[in-house]
Order: C-alpha cells, then sequence, then structure tokens
C-alpha cells in the first residue's frame, strides 16, 4: 500500500505542480504561445492511455506492467527536468503522462486484487485523499520550487520518491494470475485513445481557439465519430479493451456518469477556488493553500469515513447519493462567495465542499469493481477512471469560460451553471442498484 500510494502521489502530483511554473519555462526555454502544451500533453497522453493499460492489466498481470509504468514514469521525469528546449518538454511530459495514466489506473485495480470487496472502499479512501491532497499541493510545491530552487525540480523531485515505490513494489506486490493469452485489441484501444484526444484538445483549448471555431466543431464531430465506431469495434474484439458488458452493467456506466459529474465539481473547486482567494482576497499563494486546509480536512476524513461505511454493500448508494447531495450544498454556499467574507463562512463553506468531494470517487470507483468479474476488474477501473479524468478536464476548461477575467463578478454564476450538471449526477447516485 506504500508503494501504490507514492504511485497515486507522483502522478496526481504532476497534472497540477507544473501550474505555477509555467511562466518560468516559458522564460527558459521561450515558446510563450505554446506553453499550455505542457500540461496538455500529459493530460492527453494519460487519459487517452486508461483504458488499454486497464485492460492490458487484466491480460498480463498488473503487478508486471505497474512497475513498467512506474519506471517510465521515472524516466520521462528525469528528461522533463532535463529539457532544453519546449519541444523536448512537451515530448517528455507526453510519455510522463502515459506512464501516469497507467500508474493510476493500475493502482485501483491492484487494490481490487490485494483487497476484498468488502474492504475495497477503506483502502480506495486513501488514493482519494491523496489525490485530493495533490491537487491543492501541486501548484504550492511547484511555486515553491520554481522561487527557490528551479522549475526543474517539479520533475526531478519523483525521481527519489519514485525509486523507494518501485523497491516497495518490486519486493512486495503480489503476481497476480495471468488470463489465457488473447490478441491485444489495437483497433479499440485507438478509437478510444483518438476520441479522448480530442476532447481533450476541445476542452484544453476551446476558449483559446473559440468554441464555435471550425477547428472545435471538427474535433466534435470527430469524437462523436470515433465513439460510435468504438461499439462494432468492440463486440467483434476477441478480447475487447472496453467490453460491452461495461456498457450494459447498470451500476458501471452509473459509477462512471457519477464520477465524471463529481470531477467536473471537484477540479472547478480545487483549481479555482486558490486563484480566487489570491486575485479577490489578495492573500499569496503560499497563504491560499492555508485557508484552503479545512476542504482539505473534509476531503480527507469523509473519504477515509466512506471507505469504512461501504464495507456493507447495502450502503454504498446512500453513501454516494450523500455524497452528491454535499456537493451541491457545498457549490450553492460558494456560489454566495463575496469579497471579504468572514474567515468563519470560508471555514464552513469550504469544509461543507470537502466533505462533499470526499465521499464520491473512491466510492463509485469500489462500486464498480464490486460489480464484475474479477477478471475485468482492471477494465472496469479504467473506465470509471477514464470518465473521471475527461470530467476533470470539462470542469477546468468550462469553469474557466464561465470565469472569465472578472473573477470576483463571475465566480458566483460560475458555481451556479455547473450545479445543474451535478444535481443530475445526483439523481443517478439515487438509481444505483441497493446491493453494489
Amino acid at each position: 500500500m506504500t508503494a501504490l500510494v507514492l504511485a497515486v502521489l507522483l502522478a496526481s502530483l504532476d497534472q497540477t505542480i507544473v501550474s505555477t511554473a509555467l511562466p518560468r519555462i516559458a522564460d527558459d526555454l521561450g515558446g510563450f504561445r505554446d506553453i499550455a502544451w505542457v500540461t496538455a500533453s500529459y493530460l492527453l497522453a494519460s487519459t487517452a492511455a486508461t483504458p488499454l493499460w486497464g485492460k492490458l492489466g487484466d491480460m498480463l498481470g498488473r503487478r508486471r506492467l505497474y512497475l513498467v509504468a512506474t519506471t517510465a514514469f521515472l524516466v520521462a521525469s528525469a528528461l522533463c527536468g532535463v529539457a532544453q528546449d519546449l519541444p523536448q518538454l512537451v515530448a517528455a511530459r507526453a510519455m510522463q503522462g502515459l506512464a501516469g495514466g497507467g500508474m493510476i489506473v493500475l493502482t485501483f485495480a491492484l487494490v481490487g486484487d490485494i483487497v476484498a470487496p468488502a474492504e475495497r472502499g477503506r483502502y480506495q479512501g486513501r488514493f482519494g485523499s491523496v489525490y485530493g491532497v495533490a491537487s491543492i499541493a501541486g501548484p504550492l510545491l511547484g511555486g515553491l520550487f520554481t522561487d527557490e530552487l528551479s522549475w526543474r525540480w517539479a520533475f526531478l523531485i519523483n525521481v527519489p520518491v519514485g525509486l523507494v515505490a518501485v523497491a516497495i513494489a518490486a519486493r512486495y506486490l503480489p503476481a497476480a494470475a495471468r488470463r489465457p493469452a488473447a490478441r491485444i485489441d489495437y483497433l479499440g484501444a485507438g478509437l478510444l485513445a483518438a476520441a479522448a484526444t480530442a476532447l481533450i484538445l476541445i476542452t484544453s483549448f476551446g476558449e483559446r481557439w473559440g468554441w464555435a471555431s471550425p477547428g472545435v466543431l471538427g474535433l466534435a464531430v470527430a469524437a462523436v465519430v470515433l465513439i460510435a465506431l468504438v461499439i462494432p469495434v468492440e463486440r467483434r474484439a476477441a478480447a475487447p479493451v472496453l467490453p460491452l458488458s461495461m456498457l450494459t452493467s447498470r451500476t458501471v456506466v452509473i459509477a462512471s456518469v457519477v464520477g465524471f459529474v463529481a470531477n467536473v465539481a471537484m477540479f472547478s473547486v480545487l483549481v479555482y477556488l486558490p486563484t480566487y482567494l489570491q486575485v479577490v482576497d489578495g492573500v499569496s499563494a503560499t497563504l491560499s493553500g492555508v485557508h484552503m486546509l479545512p476542504l482539505v480536512i473534509g476531503l480527507v476524513v469523509s473519504q477515509s469515513l466512506a471507505g469504512r461505511w461501504i464495507a456493507n454493500p447495502a450502503r454504498v448508494r446512500v453513501v454516494l447519493a450523500a455524497g452528491m447531495v454535499l456537493n451541491v450544498a457545498g457549490l450553492v454556499l460558494l456560489s454566495t462567495l463575496a469579497p471579504g467574507a468572514s474567515q468563519i463562512v470560508l471555514v464552513l463553506y469550504f469544509l461543507v465542499t470537502g466533505v462533499g468531494i470526499g465521499m464520491v470517487p473512491m466510492v463509485a470507483l469500489t462500486a464498480a469493481q464490486n460489480a464484475v468479474p474479477a477478471a475485468d476488474i482492471g477494465a472496469a477501473s479504467a473506465v470509471v477512471t477514464f470518465a473521471r479524468s475527461i470530467g476533470a478536464a470539462f470542469g477546468v476548461a468550462v469553469f474557466g469560460t464561465l470565469l472569465g477575467d472578472d473573477v470576483a463578478g463571475n465566480i458566483g454564476g460560475a458555481f451556479l451553471w455547473i450545479t445543474p450538471l451535478v444535481v443530475l449526477g445526483t439523481l443517478l447516485a439515487f438509481l444505483l442498484p441497493k446491493r453494489s
């Protein structure tokens, strides 16, 4: 578990740690116009490869692939740290994202291998807490490294920590049984990767290119066509990367949609609340992180408690629905934020929001894992993780567009705009089977 927690920490940190370092990177390496690709390349690669990592883990054994992914992540981190120009950094970030996506989905699936169904929620909660904390800590660490050392240490720090994770995993992770050899579904994986690429490009660059521009509309059409092609391809595949049983499983479908919606809310909050505190209340980057502590505490505690509560499968639906209700409550509270709000108000609002955020992601994942045979745990984990990744990118892009240049004036309306989507996710959570 130590090795797996370290892996999730590294992979999730690298989604956000470069955000505060980007201006310095652009200054050192040039390419201000294309600096967004440093973040987008990681997100693209990690999301696009998720389904394939999950299926390969089911087929080839997750321990071996986990060690390969983690080692590749460390090599890519070192290459990022020594990059001499922007194309080199973007290429290394893509490699890092490819490996990081594998680390996350294989970690979640490994818990499904190692831990009994009744205990999965409790263990998955630890990873959800790490993921949430990393989302807050990433920008702070990125700024600290950039100011005190060099932006390169935002990548190089992964190497010593990752080596510890690899050493522990190589010694202690059990080797899962391999399934009979089957032809790898490269066509299905390619279609899913292409569809994910189109969706991430839309969310990452839609505002810059124009939401109604021919390029964005073309990508939207391409994504729809590619997703439509997946079904006949997967129906004919001997070992589909996305088994169609996943699409007919009520639990997996609901868990994926709820995971998508929850991550829209989660990343809108985690990415833009620190911006609000810095721009509107005038606090430093470090102090904005301190102000976010009630949210992080609520997230960590609720993750842990939710994991224990769902040891009884009959409680999964109740816990998931309760978490979504608190998500809605948190967004409504945040929509009333006004400049100069008292510290007590901020603590209360952030605490409610953190509790709601923490109760959902790992409960949804555990519900999906418990709903499928052991041989498909990796695929189920990949489907939910894939949906959550798209949700994160969608949330950041849409919320950023709604926010515009007037953070103080628009943040309340932005939270209200995404609230109906979260309400829809809440209603779906109530439709989860009673025993998941």
